[in-house]
């Protein structure tokens, strides 16, 4: 087994930013100007098996970016990134435990948002992914597709119908 780090090790790496603030404007003289910050994003944090084949399953299978990977050798922790979101992927050896398993009925681990879902899909075909559900529009109002990673996490591409 690899040597295990404390979790905030990786986190000494990983600095989130918040997306520029956003100003109130005074509509009467006793509403008060206030800064609030807006939040740019939230990431999914898998336990995985096996860091470095989970790596591969999204850099080789989805295109996916990698971000960031510690040690750089073997590593125990990363990050991937398709586009602008991010999903962090972390061995820790215990098992993964995908929504999917605990709840058939909530089987998404992930809701990646993407404009076009049919064009994403047929890029993903023409990598020879398996989807775990086609695409198609869904019964609560998303146009998309679902699959399952290495470990099982299923991830919805989609959006809203319009």
């Amino acid at each position: 087994m690899k040597t295990r780090h404390p979790s905030s090790f990786c986190f000494r790496y990983f600095v989130c930013i918040a997306a520029p603030a956003r100003r109130l404007h005074r509509k009467s003289s006793t509403e008060i100007d206030v800064t609030r910050p807006e939040i740019g994003g939230i990431s999914p944090f898998f336990i995985v098996r096996d860091t470095a084949a989970a790596l591969r399953f999204y850099r080789e299978r989805l295109g996916f970016d990698i971000a960031f990977q510690e040690p750089a050798n073997d590593p125990f922790f990363a990050i991937v990134r398709p586009g602008n979101a991010m999903i962090m992927l972390k061995d820790v050896g215990v098992d993964p435990l995908p929504n999917c398993v605990r709840e058939p009925a909530a089987p998404w681990d992930a809701y990646i948002h993407v404009p076009d879902p049919d064009a994403l899909a047929a890029e993903f075909l023409s990598r020879n992914v398996e989807f775990s559900k086609p695409l198609k529009d869904t019964h609560d109002g998303l146009r998309g597709f679902e699959l399952k990673d290495a470990d099982g996490y299923v991830l919805f591409f989609g959006r809203p119908r319009s």
